[in-house]
């Protein structure tokens, strides 16, 4: 399983509504394998065959801090990694405000 959680810590709350993609490595290149946004508490889970790869996220970010009147720093936010034990889960979250953001690998 791969998911991600967005936290707006400069709001102290969950980011709904921001859109998420999930990339692959295919011949090469970066391929996308799933989109959708984060519910009501900041949550997404893609629903894709797990296997090992090279992945990256990406979080549309300027159209969270749109819709509140901001003008964000950073519009978009790409996370990669690298999935090779497919026995476990892997949850990317990511701490977000205007003008910086934070990522790590979560359980």
């Amino acid at each position: 399983m791969i998911s991600t959680h967005i936290l707006d810590t400069s709001k102290g709350f969950p980011a709904s509504g921001v859109k998420v993609h999930l990339d692959t490595i295919q011949n090469g290149n970066w391929a996308l394998l799933a989109s959708g946004e984060t519910n009501s508490d900041g949550r997404f889970v893609f629903d894709v065959p797990y296997l090992a790869g090279q992945y990256r996220i990406r979080f549309g970010i300027e159209d969270h801090y749109s819709r509140s009147g901001l003008k964000p720093f950073f519009l978009d936010v790409p996370v990669a990694f690298e999935i090779t034990d497919t026995s476990r889960k892997y949850h990317i979250p990511l701490l977000l405000n205007p003008y910086g953001y934070s990522t790590y690998r979560g359980s």
